[in-house]
C-alpha cells in the first residue's frame, strides 16, 4: 500500500475541483492532490466544443477544453499533485482516503478533503416510459461524448425528450452534423434549459419545441422505429386523444442531473432531498468537519462560470479551516437553519454558524412576473429585495448580512416570495 499525506485533497478533477485546488493552494494549502477517476482531468468539458465557456470568470468566451487547459495550466503552474486514473473507494471521518490505480492501493491522510464529485445525467429509468428495449436510446450527454470525442454518429432522424440544456445544445449539434432533428419534447410548460440557449439552438435552427407534451410508448425490435407523444395537464396526466406518434432511429434524454453523492453517504453526509447534494454552512463545509463541497455534487449550476467562482471560495475556506484551526463547524452548539419557504424550491447554504454577510444561492419552484424576495428570522424582516421575474431554470444569488442580534436571538431564516 502506498501511503501520502495531503493539506487538501480534492476528489474530482472537473472544472469545481480544478478551481477549488488552485484557491486552496493560493491559500496557503501547502501539498494539494486532485483524485480523478478519468484519464484526464476537466471532468465534461472536454466533450463541450461549442463555446461560450469563460465569459464571467475570464473574461472571454471559450470552448469547453479550452476553459480546461486554462485551469489545468494553472494549476500545474502552482505544483498541485494529480492523479488520474485513481478511483476513490473510500473515506473516512478521521479524513484518510482509500483509492485504487494501476500502481495499487493507496492511503492518503488528508487535513481537509473537498467533494468535487460532479453529477450524472438521469437515464430511462427516471422516466418509466412504456414500451421496447431497442437501440438508439441515449443520454444526451452520452450523445455529446459519441459525436465530440469519438466521431460517431448515433442516428439520423431524432428526438430529444427534455429540454436541459446539453439537450439543447445536442439538438443543434445533431442539426450541424445533418441529423433531422424532429422535436424536443417537454413536459413542463416551460423549457428547463436556459432561454438563451432555446433561441440559439431551437429556434434559430426551426426545431419543434412540444411544450406540455412527454413521451408514452417507445417502439422497435432491434433499433427504436418511432415514439409516441401526447399531451400532459396540470397534473402531468397525459390527455387521451392527443396521441401523436413520430418516427425517429434515436431518442435522446435530457432529463436532468442528479448529485454524485455514492461517495460522500457512505460516511453519513447528510443530503438535502431538494439539492441532492450535501447540506453544508456558510463555508461550504458538510456534516462532517473537515469535509467540503462544491460544483455540481453540491447543486446543479447553470454555468461553469458560476461554479468555478462558488468552488474558489470552497478551496478558499478548505485551506483556512486547517490553516487557522477556528473555522465553526456544522457541529456549533449556536446556529441558523435556513428554510426554503413559500415559492422556493431550495437554498444554500442550509445552515449558518455565524453572524455576517452570507451569500445564498437558491432556486424557485415556477415561473412567475414581479415578485419579492424575503429573508426573515421569525417576524424581524433581514432582507428584501424585489425581483422583476423569477424562473427555475436560473438560480438566484444574494448577499445578505446577519447580525450578531439576529444570530444569537433566532433559531431559523426563511426565504419566501411574496407579491410586490
Amino acid at each position: 500500500m502506498i501511503e501520502q499525506t495531503a493539506d487538501v485533497v480534492v476528489i474530482g478533477g472537473g472544472p469545481a475541483g480544478l478551481a477549488a485546488a488552485i484557491s486552496a493552494k493560493q491559500h496557503r494549502a501547502n501539498r494539494v492532490i486532485v483524485l480523478d477517476r478519468n484519464q484526464w482531468l476537466g471532468g465534461i468539458l472536454p466533450q463541450c466544443i461549442h463555446d461560450g465557456f469563460g465569459v464571467e470568470e475570464l473574461g472571454v468566451s471559450m470552448t469547453g477544453p479550452e476553459y480546461a487547459e486554462t485551469y489545468i495550466e494553472m494549476a500545474k503552474s502552482q505544483g498541485i499533485m494529480f492523479l488520474t486514473e485513481t478511483m476513490v473507494l473510500r473515506f473516512n471521518e478521521a479524513l484518510e482516503i482509500i483509492a485504487v490505480n494501476k500502481k495499487g492501493i493507496l492511503k492518503l491522510k488528508a487535513k481537509v478533503i473537498i467533494l468535487a464529485t460532479g453529477c450524472r445525467e438521469k437515464t430511462r429509468w427516471y422516466s418509466m416510459i412504456p414500451g421496447t428495449r431497442p437501440s438508439g436510446i441515449y443520454t444526451a450527454g452520452v450523445t455529446q461524448a459519441l459525436i465530440n470525442l469519438y466521431n460517431i454518429m448515433p442516428g439520423k432522424k431524432v428526438v430529444i425528450l427534455g429540454s436541459g440544456d446539453v439537450g439543447l445544445i445536442m439538438a443543434r449539434r445533431l442539426k450541424f452534423e445533418g441529423a433531422q432533428v424532429m422535436g424536443v419534447v417537454e413536459f413542463l410548460p416551460y423549457a428547463s434549459g436556459l432561454p438563451r440557449n432555446v433561441v440559439q439552438c431551437l429556434d434559430d435552427f426551426d426545431i419543434p419545441l412540444y411544450l406540455n407534451h412527454t413521451i408514452t410508448y417507445i417502439a422497435g425490435k432491434e433499433r427504436l422505429e418511432k415514439v409516441t407523444i401526447q399531451q400532459v395537464d396540470h397534473t402531468m396526466t397525459p390527455i387521451p386523444g392527443t396521441e401523436k406518434q413520430i418516427a425517429c432511429d434515436t431518442l435522446l434524454l435530457s432529463l436532468g442531473l442528479i448529485p454524485e453523492n455514492e461517495l460522500a453517504k457512505t460516511i453519513g453526509v447528510e443530503i438535502d432531498d431538494h439539492t441532492g447534494g450535501p447540506l453544508v454552512n456558510q463555508r461550504l463545509e458538510t456534516t462532517i468537519p473537515g469535509v467540503f463541497a462544491c460544483g455540481n455534487c453540491l447543486q446543479v449550476y447553470d454555468t461553469v462560470d458560476m461554479l468555478s467562482f462558488d468552488a474558489k471560495k470552497t478551496g478558499q475556506y478548505a485551506a483556512e479551516y486547517f490553516i487557522r484551526k477556528k473555522a465553526i463547524g456544522q457541529n456549533s452548539k449556536k446556529g441558523l437553519i435556513v428554510h426554503a419557504g413559500v415559492g422556493v424550491r431550495y437554498v444554500v447554504p442550509q445552515r449558518i454558524s455565524t453572524y455576517g454577510t452570507i451569500h445564498f444561492t437558491l432556486r424557485v419552484d415556477k415561473p412567475r412576473g414581479a415578485t419579492t424576495l424575503l429573508l426573515t428570522a421569525g417576524k424581524k424582516e433581514v432582507l428584501k429585495k424585489k425581483l422583476l421575474g423569477v424562473n427555475p431554470v436560473s438560480m438566484i444569488r444574494i448577499d445578505a448580512n446577519i447580525s450578531a442580534e439576529i444570530f444569537m436571538a433566532a433559531n431559523e431564516l426563511e426565504v419566501t416570495l411574496c407579491d410586490n
